[in-house]
C-alpha cells in the first residue's frame, strides 16, 4: 500500500501561522496541554464531566515515532496531510523521509514544536478552509484524533473533501472494539487545571468501520501493531458537484498544479 500515487501534489510553502486569532475557549491551547508540550511529558488527561479521566501519552507523542507509527507512515501515499498533528513526529519523519507533508493542529503550541522538529505545521482546524482541499493524497486520524469535533460522521465527510478522489485515510482506533461514545471533555493537567469544556467521540474499529460504511467510505484495511489498532479507508466517489473546479485552493491557497 506505500509508494507515491500519480497525482498532484498541494505546494505547501514554508511553514506560517495564520492571522486568524484562534478563539479563547481552544481547549487545546489550554495552558496544561502547552505546559506538558513545553515539558514532553505528562501527565495529561481528558477529563470527562463525571470525572472520568483518560490519560494522554504525551511522552509518546513527544517522542520519535514507534514500530507501530512507522507502519502508518509506510502505507502513506503521495502528498500527507495529518490531522491534529500534534508535536509533529509524523510530519517531521514524513519530511526526512523526502515526502510532502503538513501538519494541521489549533493548539499554537503544537504548531511551534512541530516547526522546531522541522516539520510543516498550519495552526488551523480540519473544519477550517485548508490549502489543497481535494488534493491531499493521504489524510491522518492518529492518537485517538477521529474524535476531533465529536461527530464522527460529520468529520468523514469532511475528510471526503478533504482528500484527492480515491484518496487514503488512515485512522487509528480505541484498542477495544466495543468503545463508541461522544462526550463533553476538558484538558486537565496534574493540578486539576481544567481547559473549556468541547466535544469529543472514541470510537473502537467496528464502530467507525460502521459509521464509514453509512457514509459511503470503503474499508480497505484494518490491523493492530504493539496494542494499538487502525483502519485504511477510501472517500466515496465524489460527485462531480464535490469535485474541485476552481483555480485556487480554499482560503485562497493555490491548488496543486499540474
Amino acid at each position: 500500500m506505500s509508494g507515491a500515487r500519480a497525482t498532484a501534489t498541494p505546494p505547501l510553502g514554508p511553514p506560517r501561522t495564520p492571522a486568524r486569532p484562534v478563539p479563547a475557549a481552544d481547549p487545546w491551547s489550554a495552558d496544561p496541554y502547552a505546559d506538558a508540550l513545553r515539558a514532553g511529558r505528562g501527565p495529561l488527561f481528558l477529563r470527562r464531566t463525571d470525572g472520568w479521566l483518560l490519560p494522554l501519552d504525551v511522552e509518546r507523542w513527544c517522542a520519535e515515532p514507534d514500530p507501530a507509527d512507522l507502519d502508518v507512515l509506510g502505507r502513506c501515499e503521495g502528498a500527507v496531510l495529518d490531522v491534529g498533528c500534534g508535536p509533529g513526529r509524523l510530519v517531521a519523519a514524513l519530511g526526512a523521509q523526502g515526502r510532502r507533508a503538513l501538519g494541521i493542529d489549533v493548539s499554537e503550541a503544537a504548531v511551534a514544536h512541530t516547526v522546531r522538529r522541522g516539520g510543516r505545521a498550519l495552526r488551523a482546524s480540519v473544519f477550517d478552509p485548508l490549502p489543497g482541499t481535494g488534493r491531499w493524497d493521504t489524510a491522518l486520524l492518529m492518537d485517538g484524533n477521529i474524535g476531533i469535533g465529536g461527530d464522527p460522521a460529520a468529520l468523514l465527510h469532511r475528510m471526503a473533501r478533504v482528500l484527492t478522489a480515491g484518496g487514503l485515510l488512515l485512522a487509528e482506533t480505541v484498542p477495544y472494539p466495543d468503545v463508541d461514545e461522544r462526550l463533553t471533555v476538558r484538558v486537565t493537567g496534574p493540578y486539576d487545571t481544567p481547559g473549556a469544556p468541547f466535544p469529543w467521540a472514541r470510537l473502537g474499529t467496528p464502530a467507525l468501520l460502521r459509521r464509514a460504511r453509512a457514509s459511503g467510505w470503503r474499508a480497505e484495511d484494518r490491523w493492530s501493531t504493539d496494542g494499538r489498532t487502525f483502519v485504511a479507508l477510501r472517500p466515496p466517489p465524489r460527485t462531480p458537484s464535490a469535485t474541485p473546479t476552481t483555480p485556487t485552493g480554499e482560503e485562497g491557497h493555490p491548488a496543486p498544479g499540474p
